[in-house]
């Protein structure tokens, strides 16, 4: 019986020992937050002034990088004058947001960002929906207001490919663009 019990002292000990030289890749020195935030883009549909709201939402890993998503839907009329009587468009994306934030704890800094998914345009309502591939890098400045509230402005261009609407093309739905966010959350 005491050997059974010497036995299990040194493999309890062992144990505790391996554990507290145990080296990880992601250990206990890495902080986790998160944030929600609704967004508003300025930028251009078929040519004429187009405005997209909508939101995003992300797990921050370390206060550097971000990984979360975002939807956005065209807000404004837009026409196709081309075609006769002229069709509303309508037009949403979302997808997978990444981002890489550089120097989170002073009150300016910067973050480059992308969104990578899908979307889809309706001309005419209601009508079927044409599916869209999207891409929108983008470069922001942030200011940090409070411990929990964040201002972004941004800039990027949104490259939308697989336009299959006549006379619609990838051209007339890709186009620069400018974003304000305010992003709530523990950063």
């Amino acid at each position: 019986m005491r050997w059974a019990i010497g036995v299990f002292a040194v493999l309890a000990v062992g144990t505790a020992v391996g554990r507290a030289q145990e080296r990880t890749l992601v250990g206990d020195h890495v902080e986790s937050g998160g944030f929600g935030a609704p967004v508003v883009k300025f930028t251009e549909v078929l040519g004429d002034f187009a405005v997209l709201a909508g939101g995003r939402g992300a797990w921050i890993i370390d206060h550097t990088i971000m990984i979360g998503g975002g939807g956005y839907g065209l807000v404004n009329d837009v026409y196709d004058f081309r075609l006769v009587p002229a069709p509303r468009i309508q037009f949403g994306y979302g997808g997978l947001e990444l981002a890489v934030v550089a120097a989170s704890n002073s009150v300016v800094h910067f973050s480059v960002m992308s969104l990578v998914g899908g979307g889809g345009i309706t001309m005419g309502a209601p009508g079927p929906t044409d599916a869209v591939f999207v891409v929108e890098p983008q470069l922001n400045v942030v200011v940090n207001v409070t411990p929990y509230m964040r201002f972004a402005a941004g800039g990027g261009y949104r490259w939308v490919t697989d336009v299959d609407w006549y006379p619609l093309t990838d051209s007339d739905m890709s186009a620069w663009q400018i974003s304000l966010a305010l992003k709530f959350g523990r950063f």
